[in-house]
């Protein structure tokens, strides 16, 4: 099972280059999409999912040409946007049964079955006979989830999909995620670096509408060991650190003094300590990297 992306760009009327000759293959397992807002991944993921077109490039997954058999794709597609539009005074039971008939689920005994079943996984069963449009956030973004498992997808995109979500839902929602991943390929993009490293066997970061890198999570880590270092400072010479070494981040203490995380091949002074690498150091590295 393979997706394979070949030198993909796209430019908008407004001239915003969105992607820029992307070119990468994914494996079945699940697969991070990080970068920070603003770096093309909305656009990837929609483009992957036949939402739009590319200017240029080409898409296979498997033996299926993605531009130029998008139906075909669609089959067997999982989709859950950054934003799900939802239909309102519509109960989710009807709306999902409706969903899977699109999905080309003929059979209603085979759209119940599937109905029950994504229901129960997105615990949303007691509420199946309530419309839509009166569930919280949270909930959409479960229905979201549920419609998105209706027709056993073995491509999943999911964009930015733990917004919205409470700790409970979140780690709900990351659970069944894993458990997809064993027969399918999941690409799952967010922003979030956290949820890349929870779940991620395999990564890309995303800037500015490029690939920067792509590797698995733990080669990440091992790159930059023995290079992250830490100090304590006062929050008014902040900006002078900033100046003087490669600050990749950094956080308050309770006494209102300051963290810094600083990446050096070397221990920049005495007064700093070697600290343990982490997935969040090296995406901070990468992308000041490709600032420079």
């Amino acid at each position: 099972m393979l997706l394979q992306i070949n030198q993909l760009s796209k430019t908008y009327p407004n001239g915003v280059k969105a992607l820029d000759d992307v070119t990468i293959t994914i494996e079945k397992g699940m697969f991070g999409l990080l970068g920070p807002n603003g770096a093309g991944k909305s656009s990837l993921m929609r483009t992957i999912a036949t939402m739009q077109d590319p200017d240029m490039g080409d898409i296979h997954f498997d033996e299926i040409n993605v531009l130029k058999d998008k139906l075909a794709l669609r089959k067997t597609l999982g989709y859950l946007p950054q934003e799900f539009g939802v239909y309102p005074r519509t109960s989710a039971e009807k709306l999902l049964d409706y969903l899977a008939q699109l999905k080309g689920v003929s059979s209603k005994k085979d759209r119940n079955i599937l109905i029950d079943f994504v229901l129960e996984i997105t615990n949303l069963e007691s509420a199946r006979k309530k419309n839509v449009s009166s569930y919280s956030g949270g909930m959409k973004q479960r229905f979201g989830i549920a419609q998105m498992l209706l027709n056993n997808p073995k491509l999943i995109i999911v964009d930015e999909p733990t917004a919205g979500l409470d700790p409970a839902e979140r780690q709900r929602f990351l659970n069944i995620l894993r458990e997809i991943s064993t027969e399918s390929i999941v690409i799952f993009s967010t922003h979030i670096v956290g949820d890349i490293s929870e779940l991620c066997t395999d990564m890309a970061i995303l800037n500015k509408g490029r690939i920067l890198k792509h590797l698995h999570p733990e080669t990440a880590i091992n790159e930059i060991n023995s290079n992250i270092f830490t100090i304590d400072i006062n929050a008014n010479d902040l900006q002078v650190y900033e100046q003087k070494y490669k600050v990749l981040s950094s956080t308050y203490n309770r006494d209102n003094s300051i963290k810094v995380r600083v990446h050096s091949k070397e221990k920049p002074a005495n007064s700093f300590l070697v600290a343990q690498p982490n997935l969040e150091d090296y995406y901070f590295n990468c992308l000041q990297n490709s600032s420079n």
